[in-house]
């Protein structure tokens, strides 16, 4: 089924971020959270800092009215930075890759930056781009399960 949720960025707290908000929405995670160190390793990429592998790679909320709010640590060991403009992501998750795939085309056109719709080890097809009015979208299409 089709969701959507907002995914959050975070420089380093986003474990503590997250334990506060379930207090305050007094749920909890839908998953254990997933670290940086789970991450598969990339031999085209420099190794991972023993710091940043216990960072969020990602987590998993529910708020509000079946609303989930989702986060990661950024990277610095990756070049990221956060900043206001990068730290919120509408996150699509549709229900074909076709729609993903239509949703990526108009919302990239004329995109500023971005990831192309690639398949990723969690065995989705993953994408992101901020359009052109400055709002960062996410694409996230996982297949049914056969």
């Amino acid at each position: 089924m089709a969701r959507v949720s907002t995914y959050l960025n975070f420089n380093g707290n986003a474990e503590e971020a997250f334990e506060f908000y379930a207090g305050v929405f007094g749920t909890e995670l839908l998953a254990p959270i997933q670290r940086m160190g789970d991450v598969p390793s990339d031999p085209n990429r420099p190794a991972m800092p023993e710091g940043e592998k216990r960072m969020v790679m990602h987590a998993e909320l529910p708020i509000l009215a079946g609303h989930v709010i989702m986060a990661t640590d950024i990277l610095e060991s990756m070049g990221h930075q956060l900043r206001v403009g990068n730290n919120t992501t509408i996150n699509l998750e549709p229900d074909t890759l076709a729609e993903t795939q239509r949703l990526y085309d108009a919302l990239s056109e004329g995109s500023s930056e971005g990831m192309p719709l690639t398949e990723m080890f969690w065995g989705a097809t993953w994408g992101t781009c901020l359009d052109r009015f400055g709002i960062r979208w996410m694409f996230n299409f996982m297949p049914a399960a056969s």
